[in-house]
């Protein structure tokens, strides 16, 4: 494979960024905003390296954050329930609500939606899902709240900021934490609840050092090593 070309705007917006320093958080952040120089609103991405191997069942790390400033991005819930829930999750704001009709329209491959949430007395007949949804992240799971009764909750959550994140199998989460255009207080106000987060949620198998690197980047820009010390999390 040839080496890949980087355009002439990448190339200009990387000199901005020294590879080899750590950044303080919020000198990060204002980096991320002067290196987000792509024709769109580019995403705020974290992207952080943690001391936990997830082959191991007491080291897997899969949790949910509200995010304070939300995430900049206008969500579509979908929900499957029946009965009088359906009326609820209407009510709730929900954008496509129903049951063995919604299931059809998924094994199709009818998939407009960003989020999926399911009442437990339906889970059965989502389980023929998971082939469809598991590779897309969109399984609802009562760990990642998608699974509930309380529709009402769970719908506006979503709606207003909260995300899913889990450790992949190189040990890595990646989570957005706004957009490019949010000031530098809100997306440090943001930031900064996924730290908690991530520390709130440590595996009871993780032994030694916890954070190991922490890079934040918008959707078309460099990588920025965030000094863990600022975030206080050495």
């Amino acid at each position: 494979m040839g080496k890949r070309r980087e355009s002439r705007r990448f190339k200009e917006i990387s000199n901005v960024v020294d590879e080899q320093q750590l950044y303080n958080y919020q000198e990060a952040i204002g980096l991320l905003k002067k290196t987000s120089t792509a024709k769109f609103v580019e995403t705020a991405e974290a992207h952080i390296v943690l001391g936990l191997d997830p082959k191991y069942a007491d080291q897997q790390l899969r949790s949910t954050v509200i995010l304070p400033k939300g995430t900049g991005k206008s969500i579509t819930v979908a929900v499957i329930t029946k009965g009088n829930k359906i009326s609820e999750a209407l009510e709730a704001g929900a954008d496509i609500v129903g049951s063995e009709e919604i299931l059809d329209q998924i094994l199709q491959g009818d998939i407009n939606f960003d989020k999926l949430i399911a009442t437990p007395d339906v889970m059965p007949l989502i389980a023929k899902l998971g082939r469809v949804l598991g590779p897309r992240g969109l399984m609802p799971s009562p760990k990642a709240g998608t699974v509930t009764t309380d529709l009402a909750t769970a719908i506006k959550e979503f709606k207003v900021g909260k995300l899913e994140y889990r450790l992949d199998k190189t040990g890595i989460v990646h989570i957005p934490f706004g957009k490019s255009d949010f000031t530098v207080e809100d997306l440090s106000e943001n930031l900064l609840t996924i730290q908690e987060s991530i520390d709130r949620s440590r595996p009871s198998g993780s032994k030694g050092k916890y954070w190991k690197t922490f890079y934040i980047c918008s959707t078309m820009g460099p990588s920025i090593a965030v000094d863990l010390n600022s975030l206080k999390v050495i």
